[in-house]
């Protein structure tokens, strides 16, 4: 094998770093050595101010005039929580047909139109909130909001996009049959919360709800909950609050409110003792692995431990559980974990991709770490996740994109705006004590739900082999399979 050589100009770039001493006093260049880094400081937020239109639209503006440019986003406070148990998947196609025909244009109307102011307007509907998500320059900015307010208030939905959307979605719900994470997906959210429970089932819905969906029902569903009084507008860039105010009454004030149902369903409750369940997923290469169980709502008081726990386990490339599943082991490109916190109680979930011939001791080595969470964070530990935690939070509000979308996530939860700048001192006051009590009481490896999808023929032996928990086979909706 021959030696790699330096080339003159990579010899010429070496030459001129600087050095520095090392412990043994020779010059190393300062490019081997780590920078040091700054101490935390608190993140200065923009000036976030309320208002309320007389049809109950509430408007949350941001002025930003570093750029010419303005988000709006509009979310409704329902999603897919609100779809009938028959028809799950209805939330996400109805705003997925809003952008397909609306006020004077069809579909082809509207993306010419969309092209020409130079501008992005994207619909989404999760679990419990729909959007409409606006960005462009502050010289289109009135023809750009007029456009959305098409969008949300005169949508026309055409027959024919809405056969087309419909057909497009049942392709690719058959084709997470054949793929090993949306099969585990599927199957740890029925698992964990039960196919009846709102978080039990997919946004997207299943073969035979969509199925049941009829255009009516798209337009009953807009027609119910996209109200202004059910709404939160939210405008961050270029633009003082007066204008906003005036921009938000021209494009939404004649926006009729109305009486939105409340959505109600009954508390989940815990699956209980630890089970390992088998998706087959014959002559799989890979394993994928969903472990956890009910978490937390995103109100709760332990949310700061919660992050500060999580980012050690699995919440950031040098975590536990990516250090030893990936690094350490080589099992994995990447594992980790994470608390989904919702208006109610998310699942905690980690997760991971797995080669095949490694699922039984990946499976040893997650519940370790699970275990060991239990365990005092050592002080080291803590204060390095505690500044990867605070110097990373300004990252989320770096564009106005990022601050309408900080400011959006707090809708459907009900928080206050004072949320956003209580992160920094709410992440410095936690102790390893703090992170000991919440591993305890929300990482009970007594009480998780494993699913495994991935080639049962293969894996099943060596999983029963491990004792860690019952072994037992399931379809991707978390339903019993009988098996010879």
């Amino acid at each position: 094998m021959r030696t790699p050589r330096l080339t003159a100009a990579a010899v010429a770039i070496v030459a001129l770093l600087p050095a520095v001493s090392n412990a043994q006093g020779t010059a190393t260049p300062a490019s081997t050595v780590p920078p040091t880094l700054s101490a935390p400081t608190p993140l200065k937020l923009p000036t976030m101010v309320e208002r309320t239109l007389p049809n109950g639209l509430r408007l949350v503006i941001v002025e930003q005039h570093e750029l010419p440019v303005v988000d709006a986003q509009l979310v409704i406070r329902t999603g897919s929580e609100a779809d009938p148990t028959t028809k799950a998947g209805l939330a996400t196609l109805t705003a997925n047909m809003l952008d397909e025909g609306a006020g004077s244009r069809d579909a082809l109307g509207l993306a010419e139109a969309i092209g020409y102011l130079a501008i992005r307007l994207n619909t989404f509907s999760g679990l419990e909130n729909s959007s409409i998500a606006l960005h462009g320059t502050r010289a289109t900015l009135d023809s750009a909001m007029s456009l959305m307010a098409d969008v949300v208030l005169r949508p026309t939905f055409p027959e024919k996009e809405f056969t087309r959307l419909k057909s497009e979605r049942l392709t690719v719900l058959l084709q997470e049959q054949d793929r090993g994470p949306a099969m585990a997906d599927r199957a740890f959210a029925a698992l964990v919360f039960g196919e009846s429970h709102p978080y039990g089932r997919s946004t997207s819905g299943a073969r035979e709800t969509v199925e049941q969906i009829g255009l009516d029902d798209v337009t009953q569903f807009w027609r119910t909950y996209y109200r202004p009084n059910n709404a939160t507008l939210v405008l961050v860039g270029d633009l003082t609050v007066r204008e906003a105010e005036s921009l938000a009454a021209s494009a939404f004030g004649g926006w009729e409110r109305a009486t939105v149902p409340p959505v109600t369903y009954a508390k989940a409750q815990p699956a209980g003792p630890t089970a390992i369940r088998i998706i087959d997923k014959p002559k799989a290469a890979q394993s994928s692995f969903r472990i956890g169980s009910i978490g937390v709502p995103r109100s709760t008081i332990d949310y700061y431990p919660l992050m500060v726990m999580n980012t050690a386990l699995g919440g950031s490339f040098t975590s536990r559980l990516n250090n030893t599943l990936r690094e350490v082991k080589g099992y994995t490109y990447g594992a980790g974990s994470g608390f989904s916190m919702r208006r109610e109680a998310g699942p905690f979930t980690a997760r991971a991709e797995v080669v095949s011939a490694k699922t039984d001791s990946a499976l040893i080595e997650f519940m370790n770490e699970l275990k060991g969470m239990q365990k005092p964070l050592p002080a080291e530990e803590l204060a390095k996740v505690k500044r990867y935690l605070r110097l990373g939070y300004a990252d989320g509000f770096e564009s106005t994109s990022d601050i309408a979308s900080q400011v959006a996530s707090l809708v459907p939860t009900g928080l206050p705006l004072s949320t956003l700048g209580s992160f920094d001192a709410g992440i410095a006051k936690v102790t390893a004590a703090d992170v000991q009590r919440v591993a305890r009481r929300y990482l009970d490896p007594s009480k998780m739900q494993i699913i495994i999808a991935g080639d049962r023929a293969s894996i099943e032996p060596a999983l029963k082999a491990t004792k860690i928990a019952p072994v037992d086979v399931r379809d991707m909706r978390g339903r019993p399979v009988i098996v010879p």
